[in-house]
């Protein structure tokens, strides 16, 4: 594995090279698990101009290593969650509606490939970022439907299992015999329930979308030298705030 990487965030529309490369690793990954079918592994979200994804890459840009989307919700594509829930429990569109009037999204499409699987770059690294540029396209909330091994992820970012859907929050998919998670983040700007540790790191990149870093694995005594470019060109703190559209019309 390389001991010096890239995490890069960047709005979907603007490389479909890394996009292409990023659906085909997600895909391989769930195949590799048996799963064929994941409302998240479509690949639709590569012509929306409301997903942002996060990869992990090496510095030249050639391989991905693994990463994450952050979809927003914009009145228009259902985000992910709903697409997989709805049909066991329907409030899973009300509940979106309700937070999109403030902007809330989904992390989802989280992934990494065999060489760093242990390591948290594949997985807690790119949830991490994933918050700093939810807040930086103005997101206040954020869901994701997560597997029994990304649950404690999510809740050190600061989110809570979302029990108000579904059986107290946990659904069988993507196949009856596994259990997935619905979790909610309902603090991106402030992130008052994040683990310490996690908080500070996610406040420091977000002042520093454009840094470099020593990381150390959370459960390898390993450390890698992460080359941070987290800056969203032409984002706006409104995009996705559909109370704010609702205003102006």
């Amino acid at each position: 594995m390389e001991t010096e990487l890239r995490i890069r965030a960047f709005r979907a529309t603007d490389d479909r090279e890394t996009c292409l490369k990023f659906y085909e690793g997600h895909k391989k990954v769930l195949e590799n698990h048996g799963i064929f079918k994941v409302t998240s592994s479509t690949p639709e979200w590569m012509e929306s101009p409301s997903v942002f994804l996060v990869v992990v890459e090496t510095m030249d840009g050639t391989r991905l290593y693994g990463g994450a989307r952050v979809h927003a919700a914009d009145g228009i594509m259902p985000l992910p969650i709903e697409q997989a829930t709805a049909e066991m429990d329907p409030a899973i569109h009300d509940y979106i509606r309700y937070y999109a009037l403030n902007g809330t999204g989904e992390l989802c499409g989280l992934w990494n490939s065999v060489e760093v699987a242990g390591y948290g770059i594949g997985s807690l690294f790119p949830s991490r970022v994933s918050v700093v540029i939810s807040e930086q396209i103005g997101l206040k909330t954020m869901f994701s439907l997560c597997s029994p091994t990304t649950v404690r992820f999510n809740q050190w970012i600061g989110s809570r299992i979302f029990t108000e859907d579904g059986n107290n929050g946990t659904f069988y998919y993507p196949k009856l015999d596994l259990i997935a998670t619905a979790v909610f983040l309902d603090d991106v700007q402030n992130l008052t329930h994040a683990h310490t540790r996690e908080r500070q790191k996610m406040l420091y990149l977000r002042e520093n979308l454009t840094c470099s870093t020593i990381e150390k694995s959370p459960f390898k005594n390993v450390n890698v030298k992460i080359n941070y470019e987290l800056n969203i060109p032409n984002s706006n703190s409104n995009e996705f705030k559909l109370s704010y559209y609702n205003r102006a019309s």
